[in-house]
């Protein structure tokens, strides 16, 4: 059965509904939409602070490093030291990135499932259509209009967000490892840092790869969803 027939089949059993059939059905929606809510919430919650404890361990990190460059002077095993400590903070970055992307993910499934509520809030109610801000569907101008009503698709959303934040930090402290790492392994200054300027971009590009790949297959999953 196609999304279209679908629909017009709740519609019409929408219009056969009682008074308080539409009540209790208003009712079930509205406790849906408060649990999509809170769940978001959390989730957001949570990887702020996922991205806060790997900010205070890069802090931390690197801290520690002019500590051991100030007690070593840069020489004897400051460079085995210093590859270790950014090694596992380049581990900690890429599992705190991969669950950012991830929270990404979720939170369109959140907002899709926000705008289906509010297109059966429609269906209960035309008229209130007219009060709603956020989308009532479930395409790319639903989800357009909800995370930015005003235009649709700024820029600024996707540079200002944490994601983006994350994937900086991470590509930053991937791009130390590797030019420190070349350092250590006696190759020139000049070249240690051409690698890690070159470590630091491929991070980023390919995070960004990632993160549209995982946006555009899940809407291809939505529109299967919508066609079964």
């Amino acid at each position: 059965m196609t999304s279209d027939a679908a629909g017009d089949e709740d519609e019409e059993a929408a219009e056969r509904l009682t008074d308080a059939q539409r009540a209790l059905r208003a009712q079930l929606l509205a406790t849906e939409h408060w649990s999509l809510l809170a769940s978001r919430s959390t989730t957001q919650g949570e990887v702020l602070t996922r991205i806060a404890i790997y900010l205070t361990l890069v802090s931390a990190g690197l801290v520690l490093l002019g500590i051991l460059s100030q007690a070593t002077g840069f020489s004897g095993w400051f460079g085995a030291a210093a590859v270790g400590i950014l090694l596992v903070l380049v581990l900690l970055g890429f599992i705190t990135l991969v669950r950012v992307y991830n929270t990404a993910t979720e939170d369109l499934a959140y907002v899709l499932a926000m705008n289906r509520l509010r297109a059966a809030y429609l269906d209960l109610d035309p008229g209130i259509g007219r009060y709603l801000l956020m989308g009532t569907t479930e395409d790319q101008a639903g989800i357009d209009r909800t995370y930015h009503p005003f235009f649709p698709r700024p820029v600024s959303q996707v540079l200002g967000s944490s994601m983006m934040i994350i994937t900086v930090v991470t590509a930053v402290v991937t791009g130390l490892f590797t030019g420190g790492l070349c350092a250590w392994l006696g190759l020139p200054v000049a070249a240690a840092v051409a690698a890690g300027i070159v470590a630091a971009s491929v991070v980023i590009g390919l995070a960004l790869r990632n993160g549209y790949v995982r946006y555009r297959r899940s809407l291809a999953a939505l529109e299967r969803l919508r066609n079964d």
